[in-house]
């Protein structure tokens, strides 16, 4: 089988002589030899030789020749080994060792010559028989013919430099030489050189990234806030300073304060650099009104919880700023002063009940300072700023600088009026002591708005000096003093019979002298003996037997149902703190005498304020107005605000609450009546009289209480005035009458109404 001959190399012939290179008048295909080279010979030329390396020129020039049978033969006879390039480098150059492949027989024979001298010196020569054509023995072109023998030739020996060649053949089962196949060299794989392009670029990339990480920290720093960092380096310099606020003042309806707040200085001690405490407080003493012992105990030096020495003591609060001063003209060690407020009540005593006080910390602990802590206490600020330290502890200039304002306090104006307010206090005072009296109460309202005009308390105290009375001197009577109405109570009664139609004015009714409930009897102060009394008359001589029997005819339902109407059993809500809120028996809780009692006003617990609101309601044609002290709110930027509109009720019609009222002139006008006491010139007055009990811990107390309510003019009312006095020994009656003819006098005066036009009907008690 024949086989495509090889293409053999173009620069050489198979006899393995070099051809010339193609000239100008030369043929190509040339086979002189090649004229001897010396040097490195033809060896080297044939190293450098690639096949890549030939220009389109060069391969129109050479022509492949074809092997021919006859070429094997004639290299043979001529002993010439074919140039073979194994591996590149000179002939003086070391070689690498090589691995050995393995041996292979060609047609022909190779010899290595044993030395490396002359011009064929440090060349491998040889022979190999057969061509690179298509058809010779040791062609590589494919398959090989059969019957191809392939020798190889064993090296020379190291001895004499002679090649002994040992022809090794294999043969087929026919005698032949098998074909081998072509020999597969590995192909080398030259390394990998570095992409110069990429190292760059990625050398760029990473010092980009580089700056730029660098750049948004630096804006970071520079432009953005960083409070951890700006505020880590200035902690040491910062300095800080309160803004104190002031707290709200309490002014009456008129806008004159009942009490204020004005700066003042506090004293304080740092008993660590106090070095001689006995005479420091001999000194401090007469100017800060604290006893010398007092002052030692308060610089003694002590220790912390925590065992460190304590570095601050107060020693005076509210100091005036002069006293102040003084203190440190005194150029004590370890004294120093600092800024405060003083809480100032002009009137000492003036609504001192009502308004009640503050601490040391400006924070209310009675009163309506405490009910309306909140709106009276301001928010202090503080300012913060960067300072130096040593002699330069002065704030530095375009350093840190930081300031929260202070938010002053809001402020209360109440209905009460002051020189209404004083007056009452004043009269209160004189007629309750004057009859060894102990508890007094007195209020003043306008029936139309239900504002309170006056709210005075016996005992009473000075505000500013609070710590030296007791606590029961400190309540305000009129909304915490509970006792039994007594008669005064009565007017709900008859108000409830003319709504329901029992009574009318003009009934006259046969009164027995007593009236049983059960195992009680009830008896009149006037007894009429079975005589026929007319309502006026009933009022007049504060008849208990007709306000039973009128009881009797609504049923008890009806009388706690009026009751609740008028405004017992719970709180006013008139504005201050811990008022109570008495107690009304629902009918299912009524015993055997319970018809009897209650509608002369005992078993029932009521406030002093409640029971004005009633008659206040009977004044205003019916119609009950919560009570209340606040006028109006101011907060701490200036805004009015007015408190929530009171409640309201018709609790009996107009002309009810009329017929009422001139049923109740009775009581000043009828002679021998019970509220003669009451009676003002000029002024027609309606009004009630009572005697009760007070009521401790749910048991009476020893003594009576007697209670004066009336409104005038009577024709057309404008004020209500009620009073209520405690004596423990009894003659109350003699308190309440007095006072409150001088109080309504001063009231009708104060606010200029004019006096009655007309005169007071005449009533006839025993028609």
């Amino acid at each position: 089988m024949s086989v495509p001959p090889r293409t053999p190399d173009p620069r050489r012939d198979p006899s393995g002589a070099r051809r010339n290179p193609p000239r100008a008048g030369r043929p190509a295909d040339d086979d002189g030899p090649a004229p001897a080279r010396s040097g490195r010979g033809g060896i080297f030329e044939a190293q450098a030789y690639t096949p890549r390396g030939r220009t389109v020129r060069e391969q129109a020039r050479t022509r492949t020749p074809r092997a021919t049978p006859e070429k094997p033969e004639k290299q043979e006879k001529t002993g010439q080994p074919t140039l073979r390039v194994v591996d590149g480098g000179r002939a003086d150059e070391p070689r690498a060792p090589r691995k050995a492949a393995a041996p292979t027989a060609r047609t022909g024979t190779a010899a290595r010559s044993g030395t490396r001298s002359g011009a064929a010196a440090g060349t491998r020569s040889g022979s190999t028989a057969g061509t690179r054509s298509g058809t010779g023995a040791g062609s590589r072109s494919g398959a090989r013919g059969a019957g191809s023998v392939r020798t190889t030739q064993a090296k020379a020996s190291r001895g004499d430099g002679a090649a002994t060649p040992r022809p090794r053949t294999r043969t087929t089962a026919g005698g032949g030489t098998p074909p081998r196949p072509p020999l597969r060299r590995k192909p080398r794989t030259r390394p990998k050189l570095a992409d110069p392009n990429r190292r760059l670029r990625l050398g760029a990339f990473l010092a980009l990234a580089m700056f730029a990480c660098i750049g948004i920290r630096l804006v970071t720093l520079q432009v953005l806030p960083t409070p951890a960092y700006a505020n880590g380096g200035i902690q040491d310099r910062l300095r800080s300073v309160t803004l104190f606020a002031s707290r709200g003042g309490i002014y009456d309806r008129s806008g004159v304060p009942l009490t204020h707040s004005v700066e003042a200085r506090h004293v304080y001690a740092d008993p660590e650099m106090v070095e001689n405490a006995p005479d420091a407080a001999a000194k401090l003493s007469p100017l800060l009104g604290i006893s010398r012992s007092e002052l030692e105990k308060r610089m003694a030096k002590r220790k912390l919880p925590g065992g460190t020495p304590s570095t601050f003591a107060w020693l005076a609060r509210g100091v005036p700023i002069e006293k102040a001063q003084q203190v440190m003209a005194l150029n004590i060690a370890g004294i120093g002063i600092g800024r405060d407020e003083r809480r100032e009540i002009p009137g000492t005593d003036l609504a001192a009940n009502l308004i009640g006080f503050t601490g040391e910390d400006m924070n209310g602990l009675e009163g309506l300072e405490m009910r309306y802590d909140e709106l009276l206490r301001g928010t202090n600020g503080k300012h913060r700023f960067e300072a130096g330290a040593g002699d330069l502890d002065i704030p530095i200039s375009g350093g840190f600088d930081e300031v929260v304002q202070a938010k002053p306090g809001g402020s209360l104006t109440l209905t009460i009026d002051r020189d209404l307010q004083y007056e009452f206090q004043r009269s209160l005072s004189e007629n309750v002591l004057a009859r060894k009296g102990t508890i007094g109460a007195a209020i003043a309202m306008d029936i139309k708005t239900g504002e309170v005009l006056a709210q005075a308390s016996q005992p009473t105290y000075n505000a500013a000096d609070w710590q030296k009375y007791d606590a029961a001197d400190r309540e305000d009577a009129a909304t915490s003093f509970v006792v039994d109405p007594g008669s005064v109570h009565k007017a709900i009664i008859f108000g409830a019979g003319l709504e329901e139609g029992v009574i009318t004015p003009k009934t006259v009714w046969k009164i027995p002298s007593t009236i049983t409930k059960a195992d009680v009897t009830y008896e009149d102060t006037h007894p009429a003996g079975g005589k026929k009394m007319s309502m006026a008359g009933a009022l007049a001589y504060s008849s208990n037997v007709t306000t039973i029997k009128i009881a009797d005819k609504l049923g008890p339902q009806k009388v706690y149902d009026y009751q609740l109407k008028f405004g017992l059993g719970k709180p006013t809500g008139e504005g201050m703190p811990g008022e109570a809120a008495g107690h009304v028996l629902p009918p299912d809780e009524w015993n055997g005498s319970s018809p009897g009692s209650i509608p002369i006003g005992h078993s029932v617990d009521v406030t002093p304020l409640q029971m004005a609101a009633v008659y206040a309601a009977i004044a205003n044609d019916g119609k009950w107005i919560q009570p209340h002290l606040i006028k109006d709110t101011v907060t701490g930027d200036g805004r009015h605000v007015a408190p929530p509109a009171p409640e309201t009720r018709q609790v009996i019609s107009p002309q009810h609450a009329a017929e009422l009222r001139n049923l109740m002139e009775a009581v000043t006008t009828i002679p021998d009546a019970t509220g003669v006491s009451g009676r003002i010139k000029g002024y027609r007055v309606a009004g009630k009289t009572g005697t009760g009990k007070r009521v401790v811990d749910g048991e009476y107390a020893p003594g009576d209480v007697a209670s004066f309510i009336g409104m005038a003019p009577a024709e057309a009312p404008r004020y209500v005035v009620a009073v209520f006095a405690y004596t423990p020994g009894g003659g109350g009656g003699d308190v309440a009458g007095p006072a409150f003819r001088e109080m309504m006098q001063y009231t009708l005066q104060h606010y200029r109404v004019p006096p009655s036009t007309k005169s007071a009907p005449k009533y006839t008690a025993f028609p």
